[in-house]
């Protein structure tokens, strides 16, 4: 498939989620083949650009092509200067945030609330695509309610305004992560448009991966919480999207040697005190590994320095994965 100029060589892409898909973790999944691995969501109001985190979310070094942005607002002049700011700042693709269902995104009548004024969508979307020299995406959810679905007509009215794909998370506003994502709307619009449809929700193994890809006939599928404490899903999901067969699972040492990696890229990403707190949720996930996560979780957690949780971590995995290996 094609977004714009660029050739994407895979149908398995990372789905942009706030706190999570930092540049650390985007390095981590396109490593283990992961085709688009766009940023976490970045407010459209530049005037918070100072701030630390956004200063952070908008860091690309030694970031692979297609470098891509997503921005959250809904003015569509604001969001419009914020597309020309990312692209100036290395930005190849824009991505606009019309899915995300928190409430504190949706009471600032941004993420998946705009998906109940076409309107202002339309006027969001033909502002950016107007500001940028860059393909412009957008990622929605189904609509903003059971009774209410609307992706069908949004998407169409995104065509018309000149987006070159479109991800669609199979569940509405309302559910937010509750529940079971449906595809069947998901499919209504990839037969109601001709640009790239891609699929997302509950994507979490690489047989569901592709029972997605054939139910809905998207061009590629998103995994967002599926690579949470699971970054090599994406080597499973293209083994078995290429080759019909499921990977040979990756052995404990190696999980262990990319988890150190992962927390070493955190302290150095984000520095001491906060790359120590953020690497704590990642910690979490990979622990759901382990049978024994219930002892080792509380230690992760209590340590306070990168020294004292990346040692408790190298003693722990390590353990872990010597015993596998003896197993083995």
């Amino acid at each position: 498939m094609k977004i714009g100029p660029y050739h994407i060589p895979g149908r398995a892409w990372l789905a942009p989620m706030a706190g999570v898909t930092d540049l650390p973790f985007r390095r981590l999944c396109h490593e283990f083949g992961a085709a688009v691995t766009p940023s976490e969501m970045l407010t459209s109001d530049t005037r918070l650009y100072h701030t630390r985190k956004s200063q952070l979310r908008r860091v690309h070094e030694a970031e692979p092509a297609p470098r891509v942005v997503q921005l959250a607002g809904a003015d569509p002049a604001q969001v419009a200067t914020a597309a020309r700011l990312n692209v100036d700042e290395g930005a190849q693709i824009i991505d606009i945030n019309m899915g995300c269902p928190a409430k504190k995104v949706c009471d600032r009548l941004c993420g998946s609330a705009l998906l109940g004024d076409a309107a202002l969508v339309a006027r969001i979307l033909e502002a950016t695509v107007r500001a940028v020299n860059v393909p412009v995406t957008v990622k929605i959810r189904t609509g903003l309610t059971p009774a209410t679905r609307n992706a069908v007509q949004i998407a169409q009215l995104a065509e018309r305004c000149g987006i070159a794909a479109i991800a669609v998370h199979g569940r509405t506003r309302a559910q937010r992560f509750e529940g079971e994502a449906e595809f069947a709307t998901i499919a209504d619009v990839v037969r109601a448009v001709r640009i790239p449809v891609i699929a997302n929700g509950d994507i979490r193994d690489a047989q569901r991966a592709r029972e997605v890809l054939a139910q809905t006939g998207a061009a590629a599928i998103m995994i967002g919480r599926g690579a949470q404490g699971s970054p090599w899903i994406f080597r499973d999901v293209n083994a078995f999207l290429l080759q019909g067969e499921i990977a040979a699972p990756l052995l404990r040492v190696q999980m262990t040697e990319i988890i150190l990696r992962h927390l070493e890229s955190l302290y150095e990403f984000y520095g001491e005190t906060a790359g120590v707190r953020i690497a704590r949720k990642h910690l979490g996930w990979y622990c759901q590994l382990q049978s024994h996560a219930s002892d080792l979780r509380p230690m992760l957690m209590a340590a306070e320095s990168s020294v004292s949780q990346m040692e408790v971590a190298r003693r722990e995995f390590g353990r872990w994965a010597h015993e596998g290996a003896r197993a083995a």
